[in-house]
């Protein structure tokens, strides 16, 4: 199987990704979605690549970069809490500022879910998007997940409270 679609591929990230990473981790206007408190630093980023190299049944986790067939990185996109006996994961996807709107978290959350289900097996997907994450929202029901709940007033914001809905996917 390959991960590709029509205009993305994903790739394991590489040690020349530390600058893409390091730009996407220290996006203050992505922070609030993924519990981000303060800046990445580079050093941690840097063992962060190191170790990303293991496997999945090793960490739980696997990070993918989004690329364009120009070779350029857009996103990132990530199984996480991987359960291999429940066979489930979560997913996170954040495309770059200036990317997002382009498409490439469709394409990339359609391929993740066909490595998922061929390759790793899994059963389910599922998700937690921010109640005025409007985009995210649209993406993950155009995708096919359900709606399973509502975390009122789950997370912490600068600006107040904020809901949370839950999304699976029976895949």
């Amino acid at each position: 199987m390959q991960l590709k679609s029509d205009h993305i591929y994903l790739r394991a990230l590489e040690p020349v990704d530390l600058d893409f990473l390091f730009g996407l981790e220290n996006d203050t206007s992505v922070w609030q979605v993924g519990n981000t408190l303060m800046p990445y630093s580079r050093f941690v980023l840097e063992q962060y690549l190191e170790n990303a190299a293991l496997d999945i049944f090793t960490v739980k986790q696997l990070r993918l970069v989004i690329c364009t067939y120009s070779h350029k990185a857009v996103g990132a996109i990530d199984l996480f809490d991987y359960e291999p006996l429940h066979q489930r994961a979560g997913v996170g996807i954040v495309i770059s500022g200036p990317e997002r709107g382009k498409g490439y978290a469709a394409e990339a959350l359609q391929v993740l879910q066909s490595y998922g289900s061929e390759i790793l097996q899994l059963h389910q997907v599922y998700c937690s998007v921010t109640a005025d994450n409007q985009a995210s929202l649209h993406l993950f029901r155009k995708a096919g997940f359900t709606e399973i709940g509502l975390r009122q007033q789950w997370l912490r914001t600068p600006t107040g409270w904020q809901d949370v809905v839950d999304f699976q996917k029976l895949l």
